[in-house]
This record gives structure tokens, C-alpha cells and sequence, in this order.
């Protein structure tokens, strides 16, 4: 024996691997030219999961009852964005959910007033 373990063959994955995550979602939605969404785009249910949906699909849409952005909702699944991204394209087009872009630097409170006021409470 050369000491070698079946696991150490070329090609061979090792124990434990997963199996591959694209296949969460189906192969028109990989064909489809995908939406444009970043890890800060903001995802919201628009209706109650269906119990036809994949266990994942359905996890998205009962979790984005308030707006989640795609690396949150990617966070809490621990999957990663380019799996989650196919999902969510399918469940916009389903109509199930619905992307917002982010709230604008801009529409955010000054930092320097939240400073002052946090301090202030500090101080109390």
C-alpha cells in the first residue's frame, strides 16, 4: 500500500463538501438575464409564501417582512450572494418580493447631531 486514502484521488471531493448551491434555482432563471441587484438593495415581501416554494424561497419571503438588504438576507441563510441572487430574481418575478434601492446618503441624519444628542444622553 502507497499509504494513499480514497479521498486523495484526483476529482474527488472531499468528505463533507456541499452539494453545489446553484441548483436552488431553476435553470430559465440562470438562462435570464438577472436583475441588477448589490448587496445593499433593499428586499420586501409582497405577499405570504407560497407552500409550493422552496424551503429557501419561502425563508426569504417570510423573513423580508420589513425591508432586509441582499447581504443581510444573505447573512441570516448563510448563503452566499451569487446563489442568493438567482433566488431573489425568481421570486421578483414571481411577484413574491420586491427590490428597493437604498436609502440615499442624503435622506440619512446628519452624523454630528446623533453624536451630540448620544453624548447628551451620556451625560444624564
Amino acid at each position: 500500500m502507497n499509504g494513499s486514502r480514497p479521498d486523495d484521488e484526483p476529482g474527488a471531493e472531499p468528505p463533507g463538501n456541499p452539494d453545489r448551491l446553484y441548483i436552488l434555482s431553476t435553470a430559465e432563471t440562470r438562462a435570464r438575464a438577472s436583475t441588477h441587484l448589490d448587496l445593499v438593495t433593499l428586499i420586501v415581501s409582497r405577499a405570504e409564501p407560497d407552500p409550493g416554494l422552496q424551503p429557501e424561497h419561502a425563508a426569504v419571503v417570510r423573513m423580508c417582512d420589513f425591508p432586509l438588504s441582499v447581504a443581510e438576507i444573505s447573512a441570516y441563510l448563510e448563503l452566499p450572494v451569487s446563489t442568493l441572487t438567482p433566488m431573489l430574481t425568481e421570486l421578483l418575478a414571481g411577484g413574491k418580493v420586491e427590490a428597493r434601492p437604498p436609502v440615499p446618503a442624503a435622506a440619512l441624519p446628519d452624523v454630528r447631531i446623533l453624536e451630540a444628542v448620544m453624548h447628551g444622553l451620556q451625560k444624564l
